[in-house]
């Protein structure tokens, strides 16, 4: 990777000859895939050309579809659609009288190391472990922070068994987007997805190597790096079953390193959202692990049953910021994922105790025929019922006495992918699927990435390559289809985002940030606008970053 980041940033020269408007992925094209760039002009843009990287030698030539403006980033879009050209090589979009592309890739596998950087991510993440330079290089490598062996259970989590004060050890695990401590609510959604891809690709994970510390054992890389995180959450379960909501300082820590970050941690109280997630999770855990650990996958499944058991008896135990903070000292300023609405939660657990036991109880709590008549959206941290569905939708084998229902789950899943593939392929001026749905806000590329996991979804249900390339136009908006010409993906792209918020890029005196993060994107609210070193320069939805 940090080769990679090298070869990229070297190429500064180049860049300055590059038209900030033909946007495109930044890595490339797989050849037999979708190929598509966004020239932004006027009536008088009508052709491109497809040129070799030496600009000696033109390799293909169309014209270019007009398109309309795209009324999220206020630009005239024309589509150069190059599919058909399938030559492996490295080339460059080229416009009359706009300029030329940043160099791409056509070639199998185009996306392999930035796939496998974006796994590797979550080790740089990882607390409590020092990166050591045989894993990390010899840039990123970096000391142990947060060895989390003393935490202070919090006043608002205090019990007869754990007063105020008292002491507990809940090492390991990830730290959060920014910041430096550990969210239960935000581990749901985020773990979930892991493990869902590997229970969709499980041999393509099998001899997927990640560097990592536990590299060459018996399990599967990405399921070692899932792990580092599960075995934290687990010792955020209080002995009645009740989970804590996060593991905090009472104020986020300034832009310093890991190690140098040594105020108080605690964990603050328990909630229905935090101990449902942590349900739904360890169960989905104990249907994964069960083939590597059984010992592992057994508890984890007593854990979910008892966390699903107290959230049913503590229904409405809602985390509140300011109303414990108005209770209880010491205050609490960090993230607060506060939820007020747990139904989908508590679908979530339902489902997938079912999947893991085969009880037909949970499958009863989860009451998912009403979900399916009153429909569900994009699912996000706080909105995790749609992850349930799409376990449902991969039961179709192992509980055949619940075909009508899987199936109906499946069709239910597919007519939603179509909406986003429609608007796509068919309506979008940047021919992606930002921007059916209120898209552009904080995170917004979560919703991007999410709009192509349920892309994903339906083709792996239909087997029709329609979803996979509407799901590839996601990615093409990741790393630069999109109204910023900015690769969103850190270490990936000639013009790829250099100053995320994420406290260990801010801190470690190297220009470059940790390779394999995703930034954010374009939020047009601007919350952060005082704090950023940069400024806003548009409102524009997709331009707002």
């Amino acid at each position: 990777f940090i080769v990679r980041i090298i070869t990229l940033f070297s190429c500064f020269s180049y860049a300055q000859e590059v038209s900030d408007n033909i946007r495109l992925n930044q890595l490339g094209f797989y050849p037999n895939g979708p190929k598509t760039a966004v020239v932004i002009g006027g009536a008088t843009v009508t052709n491109y050309s497809i040129i070799s990287v030496d600009k000696k030698e033109t390799v293909f030539s169309g014209e270019l579809k007009k398109k309309g403006v795209w009324s999220y980033s206020d630009e005239e879009a024309n589509i150069a659609d190059f599919t058909k050209f399938e030559t492996p090589g490295t080339y460059i979009v080229s416009v009359p009288g706009v300029g030329n592309s940043y160099p791409f890739d056509i070639k199998p596998s185009v996306h392999f190391d930035a796939a496998k950087a974006s796994l590797k991510f979550y080790y740089y993440q990882r607390a409590s472990i020092p990166l050591e330079e045989k894993y990390a290089g010899p840039v990123f490598k970096r000391a142990a922070g947060h060895p989390d062996n003393e935490v202070v259970v919090h006043a608002s989590a205090a019990t007869e068994k754990r007063p105020e004060g008292a002491i507990i050890s809940s090492s390991k695990g990830w730290y959060d987007a920014g910041d430096y401590n550990k969210y239960i609510v935000n581990s749901g959604i985020s773990t979930y997805t892991l493990m869902n891809l590997y229970e969709n690709f499980p041999k393509y994970f099998d001899t997927l190597s990640l560097n990592i510390p536990e590299s060459g054992n018996k399990m599967p890389d990405i399921l070692d790096e899932i792990l580092w995180n599960l075995r934290w959450m687990i010792t955020m379960q209080d002995e009645d079953g009740g989970v804590y909501h996060k593991l905090t300082n009472a104020n986020f820590d300034g832009s310093v390193m890991p190690d140098a970050a040594t105020n108080k941690r605690y964990v603050v109280m328990k909630s229905t959202a935090a101990s449902l997630d942590f349900a739904a999770v360890m169960a989905q855990a104990s249907r994964v692990y069960r083939k590597y650990n059984k010992g592992f996958a057994d508890s984890c499944i007593k854990g979910s049953i008892k966390a699903y058991s107290w959230a049913k008896k503590n229904p409405a135990v809602l985390y509140n910021q300011p109303m414990m903070n108005a209770k209880f000292n010491p205050d609490v300023q960090t993230g607060a994922y506060g939820d007020a609405n747990v139904d989908d939660e508590f679908q979530w657990a339902a489902i997938e105790l079912w999947a893991a036991t085969g009880k037909s109880g949970y499958l009863e709590d989860a009451n998912v025929e009403f979900t399916l008549r009153n429909g569900f959206g994009l699912p996000g941290w706080a909105s995790v019922n749609t992850l349930g569905l799409y376990t449902i939708a991969n039961m179709k084998n192992d509980y055949p006495e619940q075909k009508d229902l899987i199936n109906k789950v499946r069709d239910k899943i597919v007519a939603m992918a179509k909406q986003y593939k429609d608007y796509c392929l068919e309506k979008s001026e940047f021919k992606v699927s930002m921007g059916l749905m209120n898209d552009f806000n904080w995170g917004s590329n979560a919703n991007a990435g999410n709009q192509g996991m349920l892309l994903m979804q339906a083709y792996l249900i239909t087997n029709e390559s329609v979803y996979l390339d509407a799901a590839i136009h996601s990615l093409d908006y990741l790393l630069g289809r999109n109204g910023t010409n900015y690769s969103y993906f850190t270490g990936f792209g000639e013009k790829a985002t250099r100053n995320p918020h994420h406290r260990p890029s801010e801190a470690d005196g190297v220009a470059d940030p940790v390779p394999g993060m995703l930034a954010g994107g374009p939020n047009p609210g601007q919350e952060d606008g005082s704090n950023c070193n940069g400024k806003y320069t548009s409102k524009l939805p997709a331009k707002s970053y």
